[in-house]
């Protein structure tokens, strides 16, 4: 028998199509009447349609969001509010907005209004990540954690192709490591394996049509719960080893998850059985990490580091930052098998070998092979 403890998060989510209209009155349900909007050069439309729907609630607006949320951006963020007086931030976009909004939040207790529209999952956390000179470290408290959450699946249908895959990759990883966490319990193992099922089985739709409507809701509600499963259980290797990467040598955040996912997986395997197989049984697949590997590549998402810009050089330093603090892992975190996880995913190999297994209907792709790829 399992003991267990468990505290569900508080936050208001609204769910469903064409939700972003109740941004105005999620507001107001706050009691909040001065918003700065946070928002980005990529989702122009999105975020004059909210500036429309907010009409005169705004009364400042920062564009300048950046990924792994360095703390100097926050600083001239947090300038800005101050400024004119803010009492509330709408944050639309992906982690990027999201990490800024909570980093305000976290400063000057603001509440939050979240308007997600990749599958980042960060949203129902509470959970900052902030780079200080090339160190991005976490923290957690409830202060962060934001008040609302508007799902809006129409919001996700501009989502890049690329971008879709990496992000579901990202949000499948926060449902893998909820599942062999310490803190684990049977509410947090049924979200994550239906998180996991639902993104293995949509992903290739969405990547088919990314139209599909009803596939990008089954993605971004997965997103929802797997962020629910990392707010509630915490992190362990596959996390620390993205946040050394993404704040120390400045990788793209959900490619970079995409990758380290099967190979931090492959780690843990033996340490973790049961949990393997509950996540191969989810996806339907004989082996879980060559399972994730394979749906990463069969759709022409990245499967090295290389491919990233990370460079074999680095692999020394990145290990050595990995293991500097203690945290919690199924199997125990050393150098020389941190050195061979990066090495392993740096060249893109498959996870026991082989060729990667094509997804139905799609193409095969080798694995790279111990070359990497021309830079």
């Amino acid at each position: 028998m399992k003991t267990f403890t468990y505290t569900s998060t508080p936050s208001r989510v609204v769910f469903g199509s064409g939700t972003v209209a109740e941004v105005g009155n999620e507001v107001h349900r706050l009691h909040r009447s001065r918003v700065l909007l946070l928002g980005g050069p990529r989702l122009t439309t999105v975020t004059t349609a909210i500036s429309e729907a907010l009409g005169p609630l705004i009364v400042a607006r920062f564009d300048d969001a950046t990924m792994h949320t360095p703390t100097e951006v926050t600083t001239r963020a947090l300038a800005l509010a101050e400024k004119h007086a803010v009492d509330c931030v709408v944050a639309v976009g992906g982690g990027s907005t999201t990490g800024l909004s909570k980093a305000l939040a976290a400063r000057a207790g603001y509440d939050q209004i979240i308007v997600p529209t990749t599958y980042a999952g960060s949203e129902v956390t509470p959970v900052l990540g902030e780079t200080t000179d090339g160190v991005k470290t976490t923290r957690s408290g409830p202060e962060i954690l934001p008040e609302t959450v508007i799902y809006d699946v129409d919001l996700t249908v501009g989502l890049p192709t690329e971008l879709t895959l990496t992000s579901a990759i990202n949000a499948m990883a926060h449902a893998v490591e909820a599942l062999y966490s310490p803190e684990t319990n049977p509410v947090i193992d049924s979200m994550a394996q239906g998180a996991i099922a639902a993104i293995t089985r949509a992903l290739p739709i969405v990547m088919a049509d990314p139209t599909n409507l009803d596939a990008r809701a089954d993605l971004l509600q997965s997103a929802w719960l797997a962020g629910q499963c990392l707010g509630a259980d915490g992190m362990g290797l596959h996390h620390k080893l993205c946040h050394t990467l993404g704040g120390s040598f400045s990788l793209p955040h959900a490619p970079t998850h995409t990758v380290i996912l099967p190979h931090a997986m492959a780690y843990n395997a033996a340490a973790a059985p049961e949990v393997m197989a509950k996540i191969a049984d989810a996806m339907r697949v004989p082996d879980a990490a060559a399972g994730v590997y394979d749906l990463i590549a069969a759709l022409g998402g990245p499967t090295s580091l290389a491919e990233l810009g990370f460079t074999r050089e680095n692999i020394d330093s990145a290990t050595e930052l990995a293991i500097a603090k203690p945290y919690p892992n199924p199997r125990p975190v050393t150098g020389e098998g941190i050195t061979d996880l990066l090495t392993a995913a740096y060249e893109g190999r498959r996870p026991g070998g082989g060729a990667a297994v094509p997804a139905a209907g799609q193409p095969s792709r080798a694995p790279s092979s111990t070359t990497p790829p021309p830079r």
